[in-house]
């Protein structure tokens, strides 16, 4: 089974049809640049505009870059403009998209249940935290294999900042940190974290993870298991078609 799936960042929107039996990408990703300022107009335009490299006329999962309630109504916006709070993301995009069949998560709960059922996460008991590095900084909370949505914890605060702030890879980019120098930032976060939810693995998601042997092995004195995510960078992608598959009567995600 093939479904639609779009990650929208705070830099990039990607998206391509994901096969669900394996868990990948069913065709080479399309990606735009997020415009700046990233408003919902310009936002579903960029939807629009690698929905249809495809051709795609089936079921869209969508991923958006802060909290999301009941499926569709945008209630945060730390890294995409103001102006997205309170819009109806499932009725915006629907529309934008010929009425096309649209599910919208958030970008870290939608990589999280691709990484529960796929990926580093499988079959994996207990609290488990996905944390996403890229713009900002986002989370996906498990106990049991059961999401708790929307948990946000990029805004926990470090240093007297919003986590996603400091140790953020936009944080490591925009300071010039080395990675051993971004890795003990990201210590300190996960330190907090631990000391919060007491974890048993944590999964280390976004378009750093790729590179996690650049900065793992420089983060000490954690309890908790870390490794890498699985899916990578895709995570999003493959989670948020995995969601718009249940919208449509698909096999459940676990």
């Amino acid at each position: 089974m093939q479904i639609f799936g779009v990650d929208i960042g705070g830099s990039g929107i990607k998206g391509a049809p994901v096969d669900l039996d394996r868990g990948d990408l069913a065709q080479e990703r399309c990606k735009v640049l997020t415009p700046h300022p990233a408003t919902p107009d310009g936002v579903a335009d960029g939807v629009k505009q690698v929905v249809e490299h495809f051709g795609w006329t089936g079921p869209v999962g969508l991923t958006f870059p802060g909290v999301v309630t009941d499926g569709a109504t945008v209630r945060t916006a730390a890294n995409v403009d103001k102006s997205w709070v309170d819009t109806d993301a499932r009725a915006l995009f629907g529309e934008r998209l010929g009425g096309l069949d649209v599910t919208v998560v958030n970008d870290a709960d939608a990589a999280g249940v691709a990484e529960m059922h796929f990926g580093a996460g499988r079959g994996r008991k207990g609290t488990v935290i996905l944390l996403t590095f890229g713009t900002g900084i986002g989370s996906a909370v498990f106990s049991d294999g059961v999401l708790v949505p929307n948990s946000e914890l990029g805004h926990l605060e470090l240093d007297g900042h919003d986590a996603e702030k400091r140790a953020s890879s936009k944080a490591k980019d925009d300071h010039d940190l080395s990675w051993e120098h971004w890795a003990h930032r990201v210590q300190k976060y996960l330190a907090h974290v631990e000391m919060l939810f007491s974890p048993q693995l944590f999964i280390i998601g976004g378009g750093v993870s790729r590179k996690s042997h650049k900065f793992l092995h420089h983060i000490e004195g954690i309890k908790a298991e870390i490794v890498p995510a699985q899916l990578q960078n895709n995570a999003g992608i493959v989670g948020a078609a995995m969601r718009a598959a249940e919208g449509a009567g698909g096999p459940a995600s676990g």
